[in-house]
């Protein structure tokens, strides 16, 4: 298992970061998706919802989902963070960021940015600090150790991994069950079809 990258000890008291790292998991499977490639993170993030159940599960005891492209109002505009929850044994809200390529230094900034505004505007005054994840297709470790360096926020960073099933449009260009077993053995596939036994 990869060690879990987190800026928890920097960022938060030290028995609420040993309790959220405990929670945050260094990579997370979306498998139940049932794809196999990259996609929009805005189809991603659709698909999720649809199996909200399943990610739940994958994210672990505590989670209960508060919305989607959650709104947050700042003078004229409004932000949007990907995915919601409050964590009931941490206490907190955890900002979950979907990106559907590699990790980069600047996703940290964007997640400082809505920790910030929901922490004034959302979080309750018996809350704890509210939580970041960026959930990435993939990351350089050293990378991320120096982006979380300078965070003032509670981030954690981790990877996710898709389908291992084969993708659709090589459906039928591979051998099926029945081709492999009469290609190894190839004689006993002709005597069962042989009338004379």
């Amino acid at each position: 298992m990869e060690p879990k990258q987190t800026n928890f000890k920097q960022a938060l008291p030290e028995h609420f970061a040993e309790q959220a790292n405990e929670v945050i998991k260094s990579r997370y499977s979306l498998e139940f998706l049932d794809i196999s490639e990259p996609m929009l993170e805005l189809e991603m993030e659709r698909q999720l919802i649809g199996k909200l159940k399943d990610f739940l599960l994958e994210l672990g005891y505590g989670f209960s989902f508060v919305g989607n492209q959650y709104p947050l109002k700042l003078s004229d505009k409004t932000y949007h963070v990907d995915l919601l929850f409050f964590h009931r044994r941490l206490r907190c809200l955890v900002a979950i960021d979907l990106k559907i390529g590699a990790f980069k230094p600047e996703f940290t900034g964007k997640m400082n940015f809505h920790l910030e505004l929901l922490d004034e505007q959302v979080r309750l005054p018996e809350e704890n600090p509210s939580i970041g994840i960026i959930l990435c297709a993939e990351k350089d470790h050293l990378e991320v150790e120096y982006a979380l360096r300078t965070s003032n926020k509670p981030l954690g960073v981790a990877e996710y991994q898709l389908s291992q099933f084969l993708p659709p449009e090589l459906n039928g260009q591979l051998p099926t069950p029945d081709d492999l077993k009469q290609q190894l053995r190839p004689d006993d596939a002709n005597d069962e079809n042989d009338p004379n036994e």
